[in-house]
């Protein structure tokens, strides 16, 4: 005989639990109330608050002062003195569900459908009486006696495991729905006033950074904590590094290719240093990324758009090729309605419209598919003029460092010992240290602004057989020192990365087409056998004095105390070579009450930085064949049988 068993009921979803918990604590805390107004509880972690119409819980969450998670409850914001950084509960949901995993991020944010693991939260009374008395202490503290106690919001965090208590401060989220000023209205014209450039006092005529990191007072608390950091959970530091003082953090950003891991570091002699550096590259990611402000874009086809818009062809397209056999890449079709931004053209002294995906370069839709950008040209400052410089730089060395690359160059190498300054002896002996021999390279070619390529070469041959890095600067021995600061980053760590994946590197030596990813580039001439495609840099032409090197350029730059001058000379030189120079304002508000501002600069014309072998714009675009013939040293465009067809070894 049988007996039919009942059927297992289905496990309740995440959703009903924690809506469960929430109602459970909510009535607890309102017993131990004594009287007082009631406390809004919401869940958090059960449904996605990033994107509008997700969340069941979004009336009610601006006001909510206690969220509960799996493990923790969070209590707050409270407190705050000023009153331009007021927060609500709707941008600690935003924050805190950034910071977490990648797996709980897809399955909020992609819909994928979950169920309870157990019964969870525990909530016992204890709980209930620690969450009580920490809300008393702080949210419901009256504001008098805590005036002047905090400047930013505060959360406070009380693990529900050991009931440890932690306070952390927070941001207000400048995508919040119910909070966010909205910025500039761009669906309509597009057209979003650009502020003038001014003139910019520089501290003295070789200074081009008007503030020093250290004089920001950047939030560190809030920028970097486990509850609700802007930029992370946290940073790290590798006290084992034998040549910099590393400090990095990262962070989860969601783009057109799902989740990607975004990091940042400061890379300098000291780790306070270095961190505050680190930051500032977090904040320049930060605003790159994505598009910090709320307000509809302009939708329209370059078709429609035609002079008041940039052009994306000009930027540089892929190879047929690789839209055919690539699923996540569509080609460009001027009759499609994408995203616009408003930039502003330094040469034409006017608005111009910029594809979004090529200021934004980890935002796109699928009708905007048709380049991958990178943070090339992106760039942090106090003052607009400062962030424009040092863009334009990074736009200027990335194309030399490829010119030299693709167009098998001939390069002069610099005589390191006519270097005057001790930072340098210092690093090229710090790289001598681990093994490898350093060398710079005048990577000039028909610009005049100093580009110096690096080079690192382990004496054994071993892994981590070569090293690239490049700098850009108006001063020739600090673009130096640039391309030997960051070769020293990558030296201790480029040995492991190649024996941790040996036959995935010899792999992609045999076919350039599985170099797919960023890290692949610099990883793959760790291989002994790829130095012999960097034959040139191996045996170059000549050794020269850098003084020597740069007395034209020292002739030309105005040695000027105003750094708007600079700006201009860079601009110039740009513009004289053909190319227009379009800026994009990317400043986030948390960025403008610091006295930061952030831009993407673009040179339609110039070769982009790409990664992946198949997204090489560089290869396709006319500067790579007529540079040389322009700068006087040859007589004709570069055929295409004298080009490097090798992926280029920039890190």
């Amino acid at each position: 005989m049988t007996t039919d068993l009942a059927p297992t009921p289905p496990a309740p979803t995440g959703a009903a639990l924690m809506d469960a918990a929430c109602r459970n604590l909510q009535q607890a805390l309102a017993e131990r109330s004594d009287g007082a107004a009631p406390t809004v509880v919401v869940p958090l972690g059960a449904a996605d608050v990033l994107r509008p119409g997700r969340d069941p819980h979004a009336d009610r969450r601006p006001a909510a002062t206690v969220h509960l998670t799996w493990d923790a409850v969070l209590i707050g914001p409270w407190g705050g003195s000023d009153p331009a950084e007021r927060a609500c509960g709707q941008c600690l949901a935003m924050r805190w569900q950034r910071l977490r995993t990648r797996s709980e991020r897809d399955a909020w944010e992609t819909g994928t459908a979950t169920r309870a693991a157990g019964e969870w939260p525990a909530l016992p009374g204890y709980v209930a009486d620690a969450v009580r008395s920490v809300h008393a202490h702080t949210v419901a503290r009256d504001p008098a006696e805590r005036a002047g106690e905090h400047r930013l919001p505060q959360v406070t965090r009380l693990d529900l495991a050991t009931l440890q208590v932690a306070t952390v401060p927070l941001l207000a989220e400048p995508l919040c729905p119910h909070c966010a000023a909205p910025g500039p209205d761009a669906s309509a014209a597009g057209e979003v006033p650009f502020a003038p450039l001014t003139s910019r006092p520089k501290p003295s005529p070789d200074a081009y950074r008007l503030r020093s990191p250290r004089s920001y007072a950047l939030p560190a608390a809030a920028l970097a904590n486990p509850v609700c950091g802007v930029l992370g959970a946290a940073t790290w530091t590798d006290i084992t590094s034998p040549t910099t003082a590393p400090v990095a953090g990262s962070v989860f950003m969601r783009g057109y290719a799902g989740l990607t891991d975004v990091t940042w570091s400061g890379q300098s002699n000291s780790f306070e240093s270095s961190r505050d550096l680190a930051f500032l590259e977090g904040l320049e990611r930060y605003a790159g990324t994505h598009r910090r402000r709320l307000g509809p874009l302009l939708t329209e086809s370059y078709d429609v758009l035609g002079d008041r818009a940039l052009d994306p062809r000009d930027c540089g397209l892929y190879d047929p090729r690789t839209y055919r056999d690539d699923p996540m890449l569509s080609p460009f079709a001027p009759e499609r309605p994408i995203p616009w931004v408003t930039g502003y053209s330094l040469r034409d002294e006017r608005p111009i419209l910029v594809p979004a995906r090529l200021s934004h370069y980890s935002a796109g839709l699928a009708a905007d598919n048709f380049v991958f950008e990178c943070s090339n040209g992106c760039a942090i400052g106090s003052c607009l003029e400062e962030a424009i410089l040092f863009g334009l730089l990074e736009l200027i060395e990335r194309d030399a460092f490829l010119l030299g690359w693709y167009g098998n160059a001939a390069l002069t190498e610099i005589d390191l010992d006519s270097c005057t300054r001790g930072v340098t002896r210092a690093m090229v002996d710090r790289a001598a240290l681990q093994g490898y021999d350093v060398h710079v390279f005048d990577n000039r070619v028909d610009l005049p602004v100093p580009v110096a390529t690096g080079l690192a070469v382990r004496r054994d041959g071993g892994p981590g057989t070569l090293a690239f890095a490049a700098g850009a600067a108006f001063d020739p021995e600090t673009a130096v020192e640039s391309a030997l600061s960051e070769i020293l980053t990558y030296i201790p760590h480029l040995p492991g990365q190649v024996r941790a994946r040996p036959a995935e590197l010899e792999a992609m030596a045999e076919d350039f087409d599985l170099v797919r990813r960023l890290p692949d580039h610099a990883a793959l001439f760790g291989l002994q056998r790829m130095a012999a495609h960097a034959d040139s840099y191996l045996r170059p032409t000549a050794v020269r004095p850098l003084a020597e090197l740069y007395s034209g350029w020292e002739r030309t730059r105005s040695g000027s105390g105003d750094l708007l001058d600079d700006v201009v000379l860079c601009r110039d030189a740009l513009v004289g070579a053909g190319f227009d120079v379009i800026v994009v304002d990317q400043t986030t508000p948390e960025q403008e009450r610091l006295g930061l501002r952030t831009v993407c600069t673009l040179v339609p014309g110039l070769l982009p930085i790409d990664f992946g072998w198949t997204r090489q714009r560089a290869l396709n675009m006319p500067r790579l064949r007529s540079a040389f013939r322009r700068a006087g040293l040859r007589d004709t465009d570069l055929a295409d049988g004298e080009l490097r067809r090798v992926p280029h070894p920039f890190p």
